[in-house]
């Protein structure tokens, strides 16, 4: 393993000020709020998906009081299309800590900030250095990427005490100086590189602040790191959703199970096959069979069979009231719900 320069925090921090990103939204702000709102819709998910929710999210929720006093089902609803909808969950639940805990103000430091939802280790460690200056590592995806290949750390990193020794690898190449100023840029270098540069499969290495130091590039195989024997195997799922409606235009939907997929999210009766949907249908029911898709999520592929019928005998003191868990549903009250996107989708054709 090849060891890295003396001077391998300020080739990051060098690099990042001239040729990083500095001008996303979330940038150039010590608000621990904002940044914590990035972090964790940056979670799995693209900036470039990322802006509009962002910008959404602090318009309706300028700070963390105002998150913390929402009703889940109005945040999930902001969320919806987003994806890892337990994110949106741990989010609200994280604010009404931080009121509640820490009078509205995020704590400091790494083992109190990953203390709370939906904030784990890498996260802790982004907002304590972009916050609050502190000497804290990071390790994403991207970032676990660089560092095994500069290292050439080629340990299986499914085993927990390699993943423990590339953290301590990690803290040991953090700035040491200035680091108020040197922390959140260093800690943005790595992500911009990772994100852009030290790709997966086509890493741009003639762009690279730190090539001379990059065991992977002296021995022409990025693409063998980071070194992870067991990998998660795709699956599928076949469900058929029953998009029943009234003559109001309302639809019936149901607040899912809270685990699993969409979980605690409002979605239609779904069904394992198409001989369950029709065996809870009344005889007389017209049922029309709208094109399926399949819907992609991070391990398995659902393959979604929509089916419409209308009912005109919907019972007339069924509208639903707020935080019921299911109930017929006008299309403003569905727009207000936490919807999966697909499901969204669907409606807004109908």
């Amino acid at each position: 393993m090849m060891a890295p320069p003396v001077e391998f925090a300020a080739l990051v921090v060098r690099w990042q000020a001239a040729h990083g990103r500095n001008e996303l939204p979330w940038q150039n702000t010590r608000d621990a709020y904002r940044v914590w709102l990035s972090e964790i819709m940056l979670q799995q998910t693209q900036v470039a998906t990322v802006l509009d929710y962002y910008a959404r999210f602090l318009r309706r929720f300028p700070d963390v009081r105002g998150l913390a006093a929402a009703r889940e089902d109005e945040v999930l609803a902001l969320w919806s299309g987003l994806g890892y909808y337990s994110r949106a969950r741990n989010l609200h639940r994280c604010a009404q800590i931080v009121v509640s805990a820490h009078g509205g103000e995020f704590p400091r430091t790494v083992p109190e900030l990953a203390a709370l939802p939906g904030i784990g280790r890498s996260t802790a460690g982004a907002i304590a250095a972009f916050c609050f200056g502190a000497r804290a590592a990071i390790l994403d995806a991207n970032v676990r990427r660089v560092l095994t290949r500069v290292l050439g750390f080629r340990a299986d990193l499914a085993e927990a005490r390699n993943e423990r020794e590339l953290w301590r690898l990690a803290e040991n190449l953090l700035p040491h100086d200035d680091l108020h100023a040197s922390m959140p840029r260093y800690t943005q270098g790595l992500m911009d590189l990772g994100a852009g540069i030290c790709l997966p499969k086509s890493p741009s290495c003639m762009l690279c602040p730190l090539q001379e130091a990059c065991a992977a590039r002296r021995d022409g195989n990025p693409q063998d790191y980071p070194v992870r024997t067991r990998r998660l195997k795709r699956s599928a799922q076949a469900w058929w959703l029953l998009l029943r409606q009234d003559a109001d235009c309302r639809l019936w939907l149901e607040r899912r199970p809270p685990t699993g997929i969409w979980a605690g999210l409002y979605c239609p009766p779904v069904y394992d096959s198409r001989a369950a949907l029709d065996a809870a249908l009344p005889a007389e029911s017209r049922a029309e069979d709208l094109p399926a898709f399949t819907h992609v999520l991070t391990h398995r592929d659902l393959h979604l069979h929509p089916v419409l019928v209308q009912d005109e005998q919907a019972p007339a003191d069924t509208h639903c009231a707020e935080g019921r868990q299911a109930g017929w549903f006008t299309p403003e009250q569905c727009r207000a719900l936490g919807l999966p996107a697909p499901v969204r989708r669907l409606m807004d054709a109908l």
